[in-house]
């Protein structure tokens, strides 16, 4: 009724002469508004992907494998890759320039391509993506793991940073990457191990000997992180003697060029108080209701409660693997298969979510003033 009512009040209000050039120039509006967003959602960027190596940081050091996910025109086509689907175009030509640059980490364990989709939405949005396979912590290699706490927790943020080196000095994507008066606009997300890895970068910092106390305290309430049925697990299955307790805190591994961080999943315990206390970059923390891979509220929690400012957000019912794409096949873990989730869960569902609003985060956190 009120919408009837301003209708007719409104079209009283115009003086009758007037209303066929209003008309008229109302329907060149809206032709004109509706041929733009055709032009619009021709130019829309697909997702292109190709895959790059990168030296290690030795001669004797395994290379780092990297997927890149970037806009493009080309058109974006349906390609398994093991256990995985790619919905890109692969090879294609990117655009000139691009938001930013996304690092993206996987979990224990992982591959570059377990979180292609929330990867391609970036990419569509306008980010260049770089999801890593991380050396000696992949499905293919467990050996950073049995390198120890101390490594394995200092060596994964590390191998991120070198991947921003390599492609800020790479002649091909460097000049792609956004820029302003703060440097690059560079974000991370990570999940698991990686939203571990992506915190580290934004300047959490770890003390080893709190895995060995919240393990003694609480290993049956937190039992896949502290190492129950886990062969080389990483700091949970670590203790810290006495005698080595002074250096169980690590070097801060604070990358400066990280300006805004997605932790899906995280491991938090490891991190100080003090530390997230003093983490400045925007951070946006996804926690599953029913996460027994990392259980809630010793992970996320914990850095939400010790970060005020960073955004929490709680996904109902789901277990820890809901922000990975669901695979072809079942890959075992000790939290059962990937590819479950609980009844009732709808897992591509929950990613198409992901895939507005993680975009839509780095939009808010590194502002551009126009689609590049």
């Amino acid at each position: 009724m009120a919408a009837a009512t301003l209708r007719g009040n409104h079209a009283h209000s115009i003086d009758p002469p007037r209303r066929p050039a209003m008309r008229i120039a109302i329907r060149q509006t809206l032709l004109l508004a509706s041929g733009l967003l055709v032009s619009f959602q021709l130019l829309a960027a697909q997702a292109g992907w190709r895959q790059i190596s990168i030296p290690g940081a030795t001669p004797d050091a395994a290379p780092t494998v990297v997927a890149l996910y970037y806009p493009t025109q080309a058109t974006a086509r349906a390609t398994p890759m093991g256990p995985f689907t790619v919905q890109a175009a692969i090879q294609a030509a990117p655009e000139d320039k691009v938001k930013g640059l996304i690092v993206l980490s996987h979990g224990v364990g992982g591959t570059e391509l377990g979180h292609g989709s929330i990867a391609e939405a970036l990419a569509r949005d306008g980010y260049l993506v770089a999801a890593l396979r991380h050396p000696g912590d992949n499905w293919q290699d467990g050996s950073l793991l049995k390198k120890g706490a101390a490594a394995y927790f200092t060596e994964r943020p590390k191998q991120v940073s070198r991947v921003i080196d390599a492609l800020l000095q790479d002649p091909q994507w460097k000049d792609r990457i956004a820029s302003d008066a703060e440097g690059f606009r560079i974000g991370a997300v990570g999940h698991s191990a990686g939203g571990y890895t992506v915190l580290a970068l934004a300047g959490g910092q770890a003390d080893l000997s709190r895995i060995r106390k919240h393990c003694e305290d609480e290993r049956a309430a937190d039992p896949i992180f502290c190492g129950v049925n886990r062969n080389n697990a990483p700091a949970a299955q670590q203790t810290v003697t006495p005698a080595a307790a002074p250096a169980s805190l690590l070097p801060s591994l604070r990358d400066p060029r990280v300006r805004a961080i997605v932790l899906l999943a995280p491991a938090g315990v490891p991190f100080t108080a003090a530390s997230l206390a003093d983490v400045r970059v925007p951070t946006q923390i996804y926690e599953a209701e029913k996460d027994r891979f990392l259980v809630p509220r010793f992970h996320a929690e914990w850095i939400a409660r010790n970060m005020p400012k960073a955004e929490l957000h709680r996904v109902p019912d789901a277990w820890h693997f809901a922000f990975m794409d669901t695979p072809a096949m079942a890959i075992q873990t000790d939290d059962g298969n990937i590819a479950d989730d609980p009844p009732g869960f709808d897992r591509k569902a929950f990613l198409a979510r992901l895939g507005q609003e993680i975009p839509a985060f780095f939009d808010k956190a590194l502002p551009v003033a126009s689609r590049p």
